[in-house]
């Protein structure tokens, strides 16, 4: 792309005087990019950038949490996950403070990690919280075939697997409010671009699959806003509203390679979303021919607070900024987080107490 289109663009968004518009990102990474990136001081006032449901630390109920910490207090188990996660407050403590009670819990920085302890340790069952989207859930099933092909019996799934339509439909149902949705990179590498199609049909509000580059983010938003401005003509052609503006790593059928392993293992279910309840269809569990391999993963609908002030549920539906927590910067930092958002490097009021 030439600068002199690119700048087009910028100015474009930076004059932008027409209706406010609020656009959702669902992707952890692109709350990041976008908080680095410094967009927000880019573009119009009138167009408004939220939060969405895009992190899977921040989305983990309480509920997995505390059985995660159950698991670790049995004898002869131990419960490995990723460093965000041993963060997460459940209804009355972290995995980390768990562990200064003495629960068996340890980071590890890829599942595949958990094979070697299962092979070392015969006498210990190995937890692994598998948590994560579409674009997570495939390391899921390589981890899966290893444990087949070695025939290994003492490792368990404890899963919170999620997938982004329903949520996303279950925002628009909600009176959330959104225009318009940056439509995950990562997730789309996996489902294609053609995963947003029917949502865009059935609520007539455009979807934007962008990467994570300044540049790339400034297209994805211009041609956001130019869709959300021409809808209803568009929409009056039968034209779609779901664009593709990363096409260097995103088809429109994805990695279907990848959506069979997925289908192989796992088979859709309802799930609990932070701060949101249970979501039909919105979570993926293992396959009942697969059941030795999970730890109690359904109906673990508990969503408790710790700190009953905590907003975490409001600004993950993009309803309030992470500024309007009361908690915010206060008694909420990234050293003392209340609420999941500020657990993660992905979390929107991490990243809005990182960017202040």
């Amino acid at each position: 792309m030439k600068n002199v289109e690119l700048q087009t663009y910028i100015d474009y968004l930076k004059n932008y005087d027409g209706e406010e518009v609020t656009f959702m990102e669902v992707c952890g990474s692109h709350t990041a990019a976008i908080a680095k990136s410094g967009i927000h001081q880019i573009i119009s006032k009138k167009i408004h950038l939220v939060s969405g449901p895009g992190c899977p630390v921040c989305v983990s109920p309480s509920g997995y949490v505390d059985r995660l910490i159950a698991l670790a207090l049995e004898e002869h188990t131990c419960v490995c996950t990723f460093g965000d996660l041993l963060r997460i407050p459940g209804t009355s403590m972290s995995l980390n403070e768990a562990k200064g009670q003495g629960a068996r819990v340890e980071m590890v920085y890829s599942p595949m990690d958990v094979i070697a302890l299962a092979l070392e340790h015969p006498e210990t069952t190995y937890v692994f919280g598998a948590v994560g989207f579409e674009t997570t859930i495939p390391v899921y099933t390589v981890l899966l075939d290893e444990m087949e092909a070695k025939q290994i019996t003492n490792i368990r799934l404890l899963t919170a697997l999620k997938v982004m339509p329903p949520v996303i439909g279950w925002l628009c149902d909600n009176g959330a409010n959104i225009d318009g949705f940056i439509a995950p990179g990562h997730v789309s590498v996996i489902t294609g671009s053609k995963h947003f199609e029917s949502l865009s049909k059935q609520y007539g509000i455009p979807f934007a699959v962008t990467g994570f580059s300044p540049k790339e983010l400034v297209v994805g938003i211009y041609g956001l806003l130019r869709m959300w401005e021409q809808r209803k003509e568009r929409l009056a052609a039968g034209e779609n509203l779901t664009r593709n503006f990363y096409p260097s790593v995103v088809t429109p059928e994805g990695n279907v390679i990848a959506q069979q392993k997925v289908a192989k293992y796992f088979e859709p279910g309802p799930a609990v979303w932070r701060g949101m309840g249970e979501i039909a269809d919105s979570g993926l569990y293992l396959r009942e021919a697969y059941g030795a391999y999970d730890a109690g993963s359904r109906g673990l609908d508990e969503d408790n607070k710790i700190n009953k002030a905590c907003r975490c549920d409001q600004v993950l539906m993009g309803k309030i900024s992470s500024y309007d927590c009361p908690l915010f910067g206060k008694v909420c930092t990234p050293l003392t987080p209340q609420g999941a958002c500020m657990v993660s490097s992905e979390g929107s009021c991490y990243q809005r107490y990182l960017n202040r």
